[in-house]
């Protein structure tokens, strides 16, 4: 797994190679962009929202909602991204954090219309991103809903054969979402729905 700077290192090339994976239909960002327009379309169903972005990069999704008049806040390990993001967004509210701590205090007293993430929770442990998910709950506003965009799979098998036929640049260091397991452990806490975009991504719907 790629440390803080070594994401800063790759910040101006992450584009580049997101788009090399996508267009060969390969792991980890076969339909890449299904993924984030699909979210893109969600949050656009409410005008001038509240969103909460965790993990947005070089703001490729942020920057499409910040420009249609959404109020972004954002969280981002890599400095390197944030400088990136911010000249897209100069008037977001973006943070240097890493998830593995939680949230910061100044984002968990606010209210959200949509929470936002692509390609980041797969860093956390599966436990540990139930504890994530059920903790931005409570950041909800009336109606307002969690879109999760990641490298996932219906089932754990669907998982191993991904990996059976990607060895040779499988990232044994994250955590991959497996749909049946997260809406069955989320079931008690929330609404939770998985639409799959490719045989390795898709976006999870979850709502109180």
């Amino acid at each position: 797994m790629l440390s803080k700077q070594g994401f800063d290192l790759w910040a101006n090339d992450y584009d580049q190679t997101v788009q090399v994976s996508e267009n060969n239909d390969l792991y980890p960002f076969a339909g890449y962009k299904k993924i984030i327009n699909t979210i893109f379309n969600e949050v656009m169903q409410q005008k001038q929202s509240k969103v909460l972005d965790i993990g947005f990069g070089t703001a490729v999704l942020a920057s499409k909602l910040y420009d249609h008049g959404h109020e972004l806040d954002g969280l981002d390990f890599s400095a390197k991204m944030i400088a990136i993001a911010q000249a897209k967004m100069p008037m977001a509210n973006l943070l240097e954090w890493d998830i593995s701590n939680g949230l910061p205090e100044n984002i968990v007293v606010n209210q959200y219309d949509a929470i936002i993430s692509t390609y980041t929770l797969h860093h956390l442990t599966d436990e540990d991103k139930l504890t994530f998910i059920t903790n931005l709950l409570p950041l909800l506003s009336e109606g307002g809903k969690i879109f999760i965009g990641d490298i996932a799979f219906q089932t754990r098998v669907a998982l191993q054969l991904c990996r059976d036929a990607s060895l040779a640049y499988w990232d044994d260091d994250e955590f991959y979402f497996v749909a049946a397991e997260m809406t069955a452990a989320l079931k008690n806490e929330c609404t939770c729905e998985f639409y799959p975009l490719s045989h390795c991504g898709g976006v999870f719907v979850i709502a109180r």
